[in-house]
């Protein structure tokens, strides 16, 4: 028998998106990277930001590549979803020796003429075929734990302007369960408090920015979010020694008193408050989490999403951090006020909004002093 055939009978017909394809029957409900095909359904809304992404940025002709496609749902989505015109040339990769076989099958199944498409299938080494490209103006790498084996190939092979995008599903070290492990892989320090989703974000994009810098590239967020089990980061890629210097430059810490739950951002790793020693976490990107105007579009686009419109609403905020109201309340015996009549009052005094990060945290300008006040006149 031929090593490479895949027998699809034993196989059910899955439908996300515009998109069918071919899995097996024991895959739905389990997820291993040793299955034959590797599908993750709680994955589908990582690949439902890419088609919004991808149709409200404004890009044509791109070159692309599905690093490591699994079963290859999201590029059977950016052919059956993306708006004429924005892919080119697509190519789909994924170290199987019986993926080119199964992604055509599942091309046929979407009846989709491979040979008049533009879509290049391939089973190789993700990084063997980033270094024999001839480079792309988007890159996805979707793997299983860490993406930090791609990084550096991937951002050389990234175009001037074109698009990383990037998950990390290994959230323990970044959210500060595995602090050790975060220090050997992302060069940085977690901290496992009400935050620790969002200082876990911005130490990837850091070690992410880390990497771009060698080559001259600086490497800015775009959208980026933190749900279910994984990070996802989508960078724009700007070339040129100047604006890796900006970038760099926004790298800092975040110090952080467990008294009275202030913090703030420093060059140096170390601070005083309430008479103590501040815990401190990074370095950390300190820059924007997301384009507003990019924001926007996908928030509009999806008008019904609640995780997207809150998106869009924290990306106005010009904050960084947040604080759990529930954590204040029980810090300093205070009742919980209602956080509409809350951001309300908080609005009055600038900017702010609930967080994606934490369903108690509000993320606002003000210090923690100030928003006490503001509560407690409140209730």
């Amino acid at each position: 028998m031929n090593a490479r055939f895949m027998n699809t009978d034993f196989m059910d017909i899955l439908i996300e998106g515009n998109a069918k394809f071919y899995a097996s029957r024991d895959m739905a409900g389990k997820i291993s990277k040793k299955l034959e095909v590797f599908y993750n359904p709680i994955m589908k809304f990582n690949r439902d930001v890419s088609i919004l992404l991808l149709n409200n940025l404004g890009e044509k002709n791109l070159q692309a590549c599905d690093l490591m496609a699994g079963s290859g749902v999201r590029s059977l989505r950016f052919i059956t979803e993306l708006k004429s015109g924005i892919v080119d040339r697509l190519i789909v990769n994924d170290y199987n020796e019986k993926f080119e076989e199964l992604f055509k099958k599942n091309l046929e199944l979407n009846n989709i003429d491979h040979k008049k498409s533009n879509v290049h299938i391939y089973s190789m080494d993700a990084n063997k075929l980033l270094l024999e490209s001839n480079g792309f103006d988007y890159i996805d790498i979707d793997p299983f734990g860490s993406p930090n084996d791609f990084l550096e190939n991937a951002i050389v092979r990234l175009s001037r302007g074109g698009i990383l995008a990037v998950t990390a599903t290994d959230t323990a070290p970044l959210a500060g369960t595995f602090p050790d492990a975060c220090q050997r892989k992302y060069w940085a320090k977690p901290l496992n408090n009400h935050m620790m989703h969002e200082i876990g974000l911005r130490i990837l994009i850091r070690k992410v920015q880390l990497l771009g810098a060698q080559h001259e590239k600086a490497l800015l967020p775009i959208y980026s979010y933190f749900k279910d089990h994984y990070f996802r980061v989508f960078f724009k890629c700007v070339k040129g020694k100047k604006e890796c210097d900006r970038t760099l430059q926004q790298h800092k810490y975040l110090l952080y008193c467990n008294n009275c739950q202030s913090f703030w951002f420093s060059k140096i790793n170390h601070g005083m408050c309430c008479n103590n020693d501040m815990e401190q976490a990074g370095p950390l990107w300190t820059g924007d989490l997301w384009n507003k105007t990019l924001a926007k579009k996908i928030s509009d686009a999806d008008k019904n999403n609640k995780f997207l419109n809150m998106i869009c609403e924290e990306s106005n905020i010009d904050a960084i951090g947040f604080y759990d109201i529930h954590s204040l309340a029980k810090k300093h015996k205070f009742a919980i006020p209602n956080y509409e009549q809350l951001l309300i009052v908080l609005n009055k005094k600038g900017k702010s909004s609930r967080t994606h990060f934490s369903e108690h945290g509000i993320k606002t300008k003000l210090n923690v002093r100030e928003l006490m006040k503001e509560i407690h006149a409140l209730l």
